[in-house]
């Protein structure tokens, strides 16, 4: 890389240590006020600096990677997911995408068993009820959940995530089941105490919980279709701290209405937004995407995009390059 401090540009704001330091080292655009940035805002960004920090609320598809100059090198996604990048185009033009794994496991993990917490002992109506002031005192019977002890969790996706859930999981007494693209080592199977399926559908109709834990990818959009979703026990439930894209929220939805399900949480939502129609339902839990939101989590990722940033600048590759066709 050519001599000179780099042009970066930020489509969000980021935690004040990560802006400070960002201004030490480039001369960096900060975004301000910290809205999402318009598709031309996006295209002349990247036609005028050296690297962009996007996040992923910014779609960063072919038609924005072929309105690019000639000067953007690097996309040092604040993030683990790119799937709102096309990082093959980006790489037929020269361009490079980073991003930040692991960074977000424990949290994610953290708020996966929060999810599950939730909808099993009904922390969300039992909130609502005294937030309205609706609440008479305790009765025997009043808001009767489940304990997690002994209920078969089916964890799809055994990545960093997953088997963080599954640890977890485990403190509480569940039984850990789990589909994967492929079987783990047996020595992490053992430690995890994870018994493995290698049908989804045979798995998915077994479990008192299902908790998705894969990345969007063109083979798992909505791969909890109607179908799967139907071979679920009525007394299951579903968590999704994944990607929204992975389950089919409209075929959930009738699940839900029609009982066929006993419950959904779900922190990530496929188009973006959460469906009006869940919102209605009062055995579903939802949350504004907040799986990785702790602040050692944000500054963690910070850094590690500073980190493929300056080694880049340094000339060298930078250690969370994406690679085409590994994802």
């Amino acid at each position: 890389m050519a001599q000179g401090r780099l042009s970066v540009v930020v489509t969000r704001r980021l935690p004040p240590e990560v802006e400070t330091r960002l201004k030490e080292l480039f001369d960096v655009t900060l975004r301000d006020p910290d809205t999402l940035m318009s598709r031309e805002e996006l295209a002349a960004a990247m036609r005028d600096c050296d690297v962009l920090v996007p996040s992923i609320s910014d779609r960063i598809d072919a038609g924005l990677i072929g309105q690019a100059g000639t000067r953007l090198k690097l996309i040092a996604n604040y993030g683990a997911g790119v799937d709102h990048i096309d990082v093959a185009t980006a790489r037929s033009r020269g361009i490079l995408v980073s991003n930040t794994p692991g960074v977000s496991t424990e949290d994610t993990a953290d708020m996966a068993i929060a999810l599950i917490l939730a909808l099993t002992r009904r922390i969300p109506e039992g909130l609502a009820m005294m937030q309205a002031g609706e609440w008479q005192g305790w009765s025997p019977m009043a808001f009767l959940g489940g304990r997690l002890a002994g209920r078969r969790l089916g964890i799809l996706g055994m990545g960093r995530i997953g088997q963080a859930v599954a640890r977890r999981a485990r403190v509480f007494g569940c039984q850990v089941h789990y589909h994967n693209r492929r079987r783990l080592r047996p020595e992490v199977e053992a430690e995890l105490d994870a018994t493995w399926w290698e049908s989804l559908d045979q798995m998915v109709a077994r479990m008192d919980i299902v908790s998705v834990n894969c990345p969007h990818t063109p083979s798992t959009f909505h791969l909890m279709n109607a179908r799967r979703l139907k071979l679920m026990k009525p007394s299951a439930v579903i968590v999704n701290t994944s990607r929204g894209e992975v389950i089919d929220e409209n075929a959930l939805t009738r699940g839900l209405r029609a009982g066929e399900l006993a419950g959904a949480a779900l922190d990530v939502h496929e188009n973006g937004r959460a469906n009006p129609r869940l919102k209605e339902l009062p055995n579903v839990v939802l949350l504004p995407h907040m799986g990785s939101a702790t602040i050692e989590g944000r500054i963690e990722m910070g850094e590690r995009v500073i980190i493929n940033i300056k080694t880049f600048a340094d000339g060298h590759r930078p250690p969370n390059l994406v690679v085409p066709g590994m994802l």
